[in-house]
């Protein structure tokens, strides 16, 4: 037995700190997520590394997390490994980032997706991140894909 959802793949760290609770805001150029919104989506770990690492100064910066803390979390992040499927999130409402958002909701939007340049991008809340209790090994997509995770993966409620 499955349960069949739609599956995006996140480059680390990013998926990492997505399935560990700490980046609660995706951001994509197009609202990708809207059609998603109240349904839950598979997170797939990417082969390839965000380029850049404006997330490492955000969580030093914003987060105050020490060198140590920051290399658990990406030791974490990486449990799976790469090109899995490693766990679930509920997906939540997408809106575009105006310019007229008022600096202390953009410093805590910005906090949320641990990236800083929101400004017309897609926002979208995401909630209830959980790891599978095993990676399920599967090629990434673009865009939105759908994938089959055997129930004795899904984590314990």
């Amino acid at each position: 037995m499955t349960l069949q959802v739609g599956c995006l793949s996140f480059r680390q760290p990013y998926a990492g700190l997505v399935l560990n609770g700490i980046k609660s805001i995706e951001t994509r150029w197009r609202p990708l997520l809207s059609a998603m919104e109240n349904c839950t989506l598979a997170v797939h770990i990417a082969q390839k590394d965000w380029e850049g690492d404006q997330w490492r100064d955000m969580l030093t910066n914003t987060f105050g997390m020490s060198h140590m803390q920051i290399e658990e979390l990406l030791a974490s992040g990486d449990r799976f490994g790469r090109g899995v499927v490693a766990g679930l999130v509920e997906v939540g409402e997408t809106w575009c980032c105006s310019d007229n958002v008022p600096e202390e909701d953009l410093r805590e939007m910005e906090k949320a997706a641990v990236l800083t340049g929101l400004t017309e991008k897609h926002l979208t809340q995401l909630s209830n991140p959980r790891w599978l209790k095993e990676p399920l090994y599967a090629r990434g997509h673009k865009d939105i894909w759908t994938v089959d995770i055997p129930v004795q993966l899904l984590p314990s409620a």
